[in-house]
């Protein structure tokens, strides 16, 4: 008994698992998470190492080498990148695809642990981290308040910081900019030089008076105590007293006579802003698994009670992005798209069956197939996202194909005079195995897409499982509700010309009639001149395929989405301090909030997104902007970021990088080229030359070097022999460096159950020139006194600011921004350019950054795109019984790119991961035509009609179902097409490229599947020397 005949004589049970199907898909739905993407890992890991006062070169030779040397032989490593600057050092590596990214990093972590005590003692210890979604800020907000900046620090780390981190949902809450209590020893030289001590005598004693241990406890034998030893210092005036060093004569010298004591706060390394005013920042990200709109809501709610309990000093939290506000608005678009497919699409249904009935009995696979899809998703933890939601709208003209041919079939048979339940049971059985293959068609097209690695994997993953999922349940719908529906309700229209509605509908029908006529005579003349057809189509194909070299169609990795959002950076020499920065950054502010099209701008100053906070970033201070919506403002966010860009480049001394933030948070340079070598001369050289390339590419902007000009700096060469005639080694000169220019804040000051940084170091007016490193006084072991320069030369020369590594060569990347033409076009136009420019000798180029993701994205693309034709065709060898017949059907494949690449070119779209899956989409959808004419052809000559006879017929009676599926699909894709929401960009393309893979599709389908079917036919006839015949589907049992 196949599955029909139980749906029709067990109706209830049929009802029943379906309504239980629903309900789980209901309950499921409620649980799904709103989230912008489908979570994913990207196979990236870094280790941040920071090495406080130590130059690039320093840092590159002591950390990131050795760094470097422990992770070279890491299992799964694709390539390693590092970048040492002064006081930090930063390794990157990525991994193969399909290499767990927890576990690798597991690994790292082992690894780096068994060189730490290789690592330089002032070094920090190196800090592993994996990149994921989930890491992209959920709220990114200033904290103001009328506090003293030390108390408002303290109130948000003591306060503040613990509550918001309680709020469910939340993973981590980071503080940006804000100063800490900080306890400053500045030592003055010149006292140092009369009391004849030196500043390591002082650290020494600070160290050794104010320090806390562990003593045991007292045990008798009914109690026992814990000792309690600490003898911290408990007040600045207490430190003030203390004993440095005792004189022979019997005085003693206090540290109040060295050096003044300050309860001051550290030394900025980041300044926050909200709108131009001074503020503490505050990032909250995500736990892997919340839900990042619940975050935002919950978290939202807290501050406002925060706000409220501390309202007497006017706390204020001002959010500057809140990734929720981008979601839901991607989401509700997303949602009204389907609503208004499903309307299309029933519109349609209802011309072509002309009852509300017949188009009822179809619309009920709509909620039949996608609510319990709902439930596979949440079993697969998959969230509802910008792919998800949208594989829904897409496949909302998918759902309905096989009803619409099962339905038809079964009209064909009402109307041949069969009774409801016979008509419905010969009707699926007769076309089942076609709505099978139909199926079958579409999914395996979307397997492939689903197996594909990288980051295009991650992200296309769960649209493609989505789309297979809804498109099985359709197939069990169609064999099993429609018939039902149809055995028990269904009925032969009869149209009469009395009301307006049966005019309306035998006026349509005699169109479908004139149209069915002049088809049949179109293609009685096609199939007598195939080889003008095949010509015509070849001349077409052709000329579509040279749109996309000839430049009308651009190439780019992923659409550029406008979300109202982008990141202004500026950057000064690099010798700038944080303050001079800090007040050129303020001025760019004012320049941007004059702007009425700017709602809000979120300063970072000595803080790059990078989100490592180092003194060699003080030069750079980053401005994240954030505009009214785009249906609220006239330019684009690229072309106000141009706008912006010219205003504030007017500032002296500045350069600034303008980058709209996209799906996946701030924008990297979408171009950038890596220049690697040995020798470093022979890189910059390079460098020079791809530099040079790219600013002569038009489209290219902001292009810059990924290192910073050299900066200078001083150097200390020791005489060794004088340092031992005077009784001196060089871990002391070291120390007294370290103590003297770094500070030393080994020792803590506690108070009230908080502990602070000592930090003990020269005067800051003393460590302003060289001349101060050359007077820095030593007191050797016999406590005798003398200068530096005494045994040492100071020399100010240029050294490098940044050092960058790729798989542990020297390397330079130059990065640029792309405006007005698509990414893919200005890479293809730079590497076209730089193919003919001789480097020099050793030196090597990589294409980095989008423009490798682009390429990897379109090999695996391609590769699904092949794997994708190969299962259509074996789909096809199943259906058929032959290996000759399923070429007809693929050769419908061809005739839509011509129609997707044109309406590409028309619509002034790119070509993107996007469109390329909607070229895959498309494979499905134009090989179900051509598999319901050959199909009939089949049929009918199986039954005895000659070839041209079977073809003929098959063409007029399946150009109704193919007309009906075609234009619910071309009509429900078009709210898709022309939305212009949150993120509409991402949905644009694919949309355009199925409406003219469609359309083209329709046209041309119709006329080169039944000449290339006599073709083969005859061919077949030639080599076999009789007609083959080949088997009716009937003959092959479907269950």
């Amino acid at each position: 008994m196949s599955i029909s005949e139980i749906a029709v004589k067990r109706p209830l049970l049929v009802t029943t698992v379906f309504i239980v199907l629903i309900l789980f898909g209901a309950l499921s739905y409620k649980q799904l998470s709103y989230n912008l993407l489908p979570k994913f890992e990207a196979n990236v890991i870094s280790v941040a190492t920071t090495y406080r006062g130590a130059s690039a070169d320093e840092v590159e030779t002591n950390v990131t080498k050795r760094i470097e040397d422990a992770l070279s032989s890491l299992e799964g490593l694709d390539r390693m990148t590092s970048t040492s600057q002064e006081g930090a050092s930063i390794v990157i590596i990525q991994l193969k695809n399909g290499v767990s990214t927890t576990l690798a990093q597991q690994d790292a972590q082992r690894k780096v642990e068994q060189i730490v005590n290789l690592l330089p003692d002032g070094a920090d210890r190196p800090i592993l981290n994996k990149f994921s979604t989930d890491e992209i800020p959920v709220l990114r907000m200033g904290v103001t308040a009328d506090l003293s900046p030390t108390e408002l620090y303290d109130l948000i780390d003591n306060d503040l910081k613990p509550q918001l981190s309680n709020v469910s949902g939340v993973g981590q809450v980071n503080i940006i900019g804000g100063n800490e209590r900080e306890i400053q020893i500045n030592v003055n030289p010149e006292k140092l030089r009369a009391y004849g001590v030196s500043i390591g005598q002082v650290s020494q004693a600070i160290t050794a008076a104010n320090t806390s241990y562990p003593a045991g406890q007292l045990e008798t034998q009914e109690s026992q105590y814990s000792i309690r030893f600490d003898a911290s210092v408990e007040t600045t005036n207490r430190l003030r007293e203390l004993i440095i060093a005792r004189k022979t004569n019997g005085s003693q010298v206090l540290l109040k006579d060295l050096a003044e004591v300050v309860d001051a706060t550290t030394k900025p390394t980041a300044i926050n802003h909200i709108n131009a005013r001074p503020s503490i920042g505050m990032q909250i990200q995500k736990q892997s698994d919340a839900n990042a709109v619940s975050v935002s809501q919950l978290t939202q709610a807290k501050i406002a009670q925060l706000e409220k309990q501390y309202s007497k000093v006017k706390l204020k939290f001002n959010i500057a992005s809140d990734q929720s506000v981008y979601t839901l608005a991607s989401a509700h678009a997303v949602v009204e798209d389907m609503g208004l497919a499903v309307l299309i699409v029933s519109l349609v249904m209802l011309l072509f069956l002309h009852s509300f009935r017949s188009a009822m009995f179809v619309l009920v696979a709509l909620p039949s197939s996608m609510i319990p899809t709902f439930a596979l998703m949440y079993l697969m933890g998959f969230s509802l996202n910008l792919m998800t939601l949208m594989a829904l709208s897409l496949v909302v003209g998918i759902l309905v194909d096989d009803s619409i041919v099962v339905l038809e079939n079964i009209n064909r048979h009402l109307e041949m005079g069969k009774d409801k339940r016979t008509a419905a049971l010969d009707g699926r059985s007769e076309i089942g195995f076609t709505a099978l293959a139909i199926t079958l068609v579409d999914v395996v097209v979307f397997v492939p897409l689903a197996m594909t690695g990288g980051l295009i994997g991650n992200i296309l993953r769960e649209f493609a499982l989505v789309v297979v999922f809804s498109t099985l349940m359709s197939l069990l719908v169609s064999f099993t509700l429609t018939p039902l529906l149809a055995s028990r309700f269904g009925k032969i229209e009869v149209l009469s010309k009395k009301s307006l509605w049966g005019r309306l509908n035998l006026g349509f029908e005699s169109l479908i009639d004139r149209l069915t006529a002049a088809y049949g005579r179109i293609l009685v003349w096609a199939l007598g001149h195939k080889r003008y057809v095949f010509l015509g189509i070849f001349a077409m194909l052709v000329g579509a395929i040279a749109l996309v070299p000839a430049g009308f169609i651009g190439g780019a990795f992923m659409p550029a989405s406008d979300q109202s959002e982008m990141s202004v950076q500026i950057e000064l020499a690099p010798t700038a301090s944080i303050y001079q920065t800090n007040a050129l950054a303020q001025r760019a502010e004012q320049i941007i909030m004059k702007h009425p099209e700017v709602t809000n701008v979120f300063t970072n100053v000595g803080y790059t997104s990078s989100g490592i906070a180092t003194s060699s970033n003080s030069n750079i201070a980053d401005l994240n902007v954030k505009l009214v919506d785009k249906k609220l403002r006239t330019v684009s966010t690229e072309g106000f970021g141009q706008i912006l860009k010219k205003e504030v480049a007017q500032i002296p001394g500045v350069k600034v990088t303008v980058s709209p933030v996209g799906i996946v948070g701030a924008q990297q340079a979408p171009i950038q080229i890596a220049v690697k070598g040995t020798n470093l001369t022979a890189i910059r050289k390079a460098a020079a030359q791809v530099k040079e390339v790219t600013q002569s590419i038009p489209g290219t902007q902001d292009v810059k070097y990924s290192v910073k000009d050299p900066k200078p700096e001083v150097t200390v060469n020791l005489d060794r022999e004088k340092m031992a005639q005077l009784g001196i080694n060089a871990a002391d000169v070291g120390m007294a460096l370290q103590n003297a220019f770094r500070g030393n804040d080994q020792s803590k000051f506690k108070q009230n159950g908080n502990e602070y940084d000592i930090l003990i170091s020269l005067d800051r007016f003393d460590r302003t020139k060289p001349e101060d490193i050359s007077r820095l006084t030593f007191v050797n072991n016999q406590g005798k006194m003398f200068e530096l320069s005494q045994f040492a030369t100071v020399q100010e020369q240029i050294g490098e600011s940044v050092l960058e590594r790729i798989d542990r060569l020297s390397s330079v990347t130059i990065n640029a921004q792309v405006v007005g033409r698509p990414v893919g076009t200005v890479g293809t136009d730079i590497q076209t350019k730089m193919a003919k420019v001789k480097l020099p000798e050793g030196v090597s180029i990589q294409y980095l950054g989008q423009l490798q993701q682009q390429s990897d994205a379109f090999g695996s693309l391609g590769l699904a795109l092949m794997i994708a034709i190969l299962l259509v065709y074996f789909i096809m060898v199943a259906l058929y019984e032959s290996v000759v017949y399923p070429f007809v059907v693929l050769f419908s494949i061809p005739v839509a790119l011509v129609g997707a690449l044109l309406a590409l070119a028309l619509t002034m779209e790119s070509l993107t991961v996007f469109s390329i899956v909607g070229m895959i989409m498309l494979l499905g959808l134009v090989a179900k035509n051509a598999i319901l004419i050959v199909d009939f052809a089949n049929q009918l000559k199986a039954e005895g009609h000659d070839v041209i006879h079977a073809l003929i017929e098959a063409g007029k009676e399946r150009l109704r179902p193919i007309l009906m599926t075609t234009l619910a699909m071309i009509l429900g894709m078009l709210p898709i097409a022309l939305a212009s929401g949150a993120g509409a960009e991402t949905k644009n393309g694919m949309a355009w490229v199925i409406i003219g893979g469609l359309t083209s599709s329709l046209l041309l389908t119709l006329l080169i599947v039944p000449s290339m079917y006599l073709v083969v036919d005859r061919i077949i006839a030639r080599f076999s020397g009789k007609k083959v015949k080949p088997k009716k589907p009937q003959e092959l049992e479907v269950v």
